[in-house]
C-alpha cells in the first residue's frame, strides 16, 4: 500500500477560503491489467476542477499480470491523495470493499479504470448535487460512446442502447431524463451513510456486484437522484467474443441475484428461458417429431425480432451498421442466456460484509 503524497492545491479551487468547507469525496477504481487505459483515466480525473486536497484516489488492483500498477504509480504525482491497494481476492465486488474501508470521503465515487470523462466538472457536479438535493445516493448515465470508439464498438454501444440489447428498465444509458430513480441499475455514488446503514458489497459476486448492492440499498430506503450532469463514459467490447464473455458473465450475477433475492425483471429472464424452452423442444422433437415446430416458430420469431431491431437502430444510427447488428444481438442474447443458466451448476457462495 502506497501512502499519500504531499502536493499544493492546484485545482480550480485553488486560493478559494470556501474550498475547505467542499465535500471530501473518495472516488474509488478497481482495475485488472488496464495498462492501456489506466495512465489516461487518472488524467482525465487530476483535470477535475475541484480542489485536490478534497478528493483522494484508491486505484484497487486485482493483482494485475500487466503494468497496470507500475503506471498508476508514475501518476500519483498528480494527485494530493493517492493510493493504490493491493486486491488479494481479485474480483471487483471486493476491490469496491477495500475502497469503501479505506476511503475517508464524506461521499465515495466508483470509477473503472477505463472510461472517459467528458468534462472537468464531475467531482464539482457530484458535491454540488450531493449538496443540494436531499438524496444519500447519486446515479448516472454510463453511455458506451466515447469519442475514440472504432467502427464496431459504435455498433455495440447502438446495439446495447436500444431496447432489445438492453430493456426498458434501466436508466443507465439516458442522457435526457433527470430527476428520482431507484439505485438499482445505476447507482454509483453514494454517502457515507448509506455504507454505514446497508453493509457492503457481496463478494460472492464477481458481476453484477453493484447491481446486487444497489438493490440493497433501495430496499432499505434510499433513492437515488440520476443526472446526465454525472455521466461516464464506458468503452464497449472490441470482438464478439468478449462481448459474448462480457454477457456471460452478466447473465452469472443475474442469477446469483435471482437465488439471492427472487428478484429478477422479464427482460433478464427472457433470454435464458427463451434458450432453454427452444432446446428443450428441440430435444423433444427428436422424441416427437410433431414438436419440431415449436422451435422452428420461436428461432423465425426472434430472427424477425433482432432483424426489425437492426433495421429500426440502422435508421436511427446509419445502415453502415445493419450487417453487424443481428450478430451482436445474438452475442447479448446468448451470453445472457449461457451465464444464467451456469450459474445453476455453480456452487453458491455469498460473502455480504456487514459494518
Amino acid at each position: 500500500m502506497i501512502s499519500p503524497t504531499s502536493l499544493p492545491v492546484t485545482g480550480g479551487y485553488a486560493g478559494d477560503p470556501m474550498a475547505s468547507t467542499l465535500p471530501f469525496i473518495t472516488i474509488i477504481l478497481p482495475v485488472y491489467n488496464e495498462a492501456r487505459f489506466i495512465a489516461r483515466t487518472l488524467e482525465q480525473i487530476a483535470s477535475q476542477d475541484y480542489p485536490r486536497d478534497r478528493y483522494e484516489v484508491l486505484v484497487v488492483d486485482g493483482m494485475s499480470s500487466d503494468d497496470t500498477v507500475k503506471i498508476a504509480l508514475s501518476m500519483q504525482h498528480e494527485f494530493e491523495n493517492f493510493r493504490v491497494i493491493e486486491n488479494h481476492k481479485r474480483r471487483s465486488s471486493s476491490a469496491r470493499n477495500l475502497g469503501f474501508k479505506e476511503g475517508r470521503g464524506d461521499y465515495y465515487m466508483i470509477i473503472d479504470g477505463h472510461v472517459y470523462i467528458a468534462g472537468r466538472g464531475l467531482l464539482k457536479d457530484v458535491a454540488e448535487i450531493f449538496t443540494e438535493k436531499d438524496y444519500h445516493v447519486l446515479a448516472r448515465p454510463q453511455p458506451l460512446t466515447p469519442p475514440d470508439n472504432s467502427f464496431f464498438q459504435n455498433a455495440v454501444a447502438y446495439a446495447r442502447e436500444s431496447v432489445i440489447g438492453h430493456g426498458t428498465d434501466s436508466t443507465i444509458y439516458n442522457m435526457e431524463y433527470e430527476g428520482e430513480v431507484n439505485p438499482s441499475s445505476s447507482g454509483a455514488m453514494y454517502s457515507r451513510e448509506v455504507i454505514e446503514k446497508v453493509g457492503y458489497v457481496d463478494e460472492g459476486f464477481d458481476a453484477a456486484e453493484d447491481y446486487e448492492h444497489n438493490y440493497r440499498i433501495g430496499q432499505a430506503g434510499f433513492r437515488a437522484y440520476f443526472s446526465p450532469r454525472l455521466a461516464v463514459y464506458y468503452y464497449p467490447r472490441e470482438s464478439l467474443g468478449s462481448l459474448f464473455a462480457q454477457m456471460a458473465r452478466y447473465g452469472l450475477g443475474r442469477f446469483r441475484m435471482w437465488r439471492k433475492h427472487k428478484a429478477l425483471s422479464s427482460g433478464v429472464m427472457a433470454p435464458p428461458v427463451f434458450f432453454l424452452t427452444i432446446l428443450v423442444t428441440t430435444f423433444l422433437s427428436l422424441l416427437m417429431s410433431e414438436v419440431w415446430i415449436i422451435p422452428a416458430l420461436m428461432l423465425a420469431g426472434y430472427l424477425a425480432v433482432i432483424t426489425a431491431g437492426s433495421v429500426f437502430v440502422s435508421m436511427k444510427r446509419g445502415f453502415r451498421y445493419l450487417l453487424l447488428f443481428p450478430f451482436i444481438y445474438l452475442m447479448i442474447h446468448l451470453g445472457l442466456a449461457w451465464g444464467f443458466v451456469s450459474g445453476m451448476f455453480k456452487r453458491n457462495r455469498t460473502t455480504e460484509v456487514s459494518l
